[in-house]
């Protein structure tokens, strides 16, 4: 990742609400997937719980790459 992206991140980050939350809330998952992946062994709902995880955590990352795309377009456009 460039320094341009990184402080477009940033930018949002401070000025952008949705992008805000969803990057906490990711964040948030990340800490729960470290600690379940520094388990020896995950139980079955543990190993559930980090497969919806990883999922939801795609799902965060998606919709902030579509804020940060929408962003530069409306960049580029002016």
């Amino acid at each position: 990742m460039n320094a341009q992206s990184q402080d477009l991140k940033a930018q949002l980050i401070e000025t952008d609400q949705e992008f805000h939350e969803l990057a906490v809330k990711h964040h948030e998952l990340e800490d729960r997937l470290q600690q379940l992946t520094a388990k020896t062994y995950l139980s079955e709902p543990e190993q559930v719980e980090e497969t919806n995880l990883k999922k939801r955590k795609l799902q965060l990352k998606d919709r902030m790459e579509d804020i940060i795309r929408r962003r530069r377009d409306q960049e580029q456009q002016q």
